[in-house]
């Protein structure tokens, strides 16, 4: 377990699936802002439920957010597209609705750095959001992460394609 000043970061649990699908995934229009792939039904319990634990792989790192005042199952935090070779990941994060505006975004993503660079020695974190989603902007700003460009139209949702906004993180310039 991760732990920052807010949160911790565990393994997923079996009884962190029925809320994380409601909270996180039965909402379509926010589903489909946080994932490029398309929505599709899938009813809660299912093994093809995005959040149903999984044996550890090489090229991802899948949490459960805890908020530590409370032990209240915040969210999911992950480390994604892991390259060992190129030592270089992907942060993703997603919090329940009523879990967000205290911080713990922010406190999430600087745990998830945590991991990245010392625990897996990576080099590089890469992040993207659509280009309007300034809660996350602004979380990957705080924690140090640089803009480093937008991908135009890059993602399709709810019927437009949407711009994301592309930001990275070197080791040596981590605020641990």
């Amino acid at each position: 377990m991760l732990r920052g000043e807010k949160v911790l970061l565990r393994a997923r649990r079996d009884e962190d699936v029925p809320v994380l699908h409601a909270d996180l995934y039965d909402d379509v229009e926010m589903r489909s802002k946080a994932d490029g792939r398309p929505w599709r039904p899938i009813p809660p319990g299912s093994p093809a439920s995005p959040f149903t634990p999984s044996a550890p792989s090489d090229d991802a790192a899948v949490f459960s957010v805890v908020r530590l005042a409370d032990d209240a199952l915040a969210g999911e935090g992950l480390l994604w597209g892991i390259d060992p070779h190129n030592r270089v990941a992907h942060v993703g994060l997603s919090l329940r609705p009523a879990m967000r505006g205290g911080g713990l975004g922010t406190d999430a993503v600087q745990v998830l750095c945590r991991y990245g660079f010392q625990v897996r020695g990576l080099h590089r974190l890469g992040l993207e959001t659509l280009a309007g989603n300034a809660a996350m902007i602004a979380v990957a700003e705080r924690v140090g992460f640089r803009r480093e460009g937008t991908l135009r139209q890059n993602a399709w949702v709810d019927g437009e394609f949407l711009d994301e906004a592309v930001f990275g993180l070197l080791a040596a310039e981590w605020r641990g």
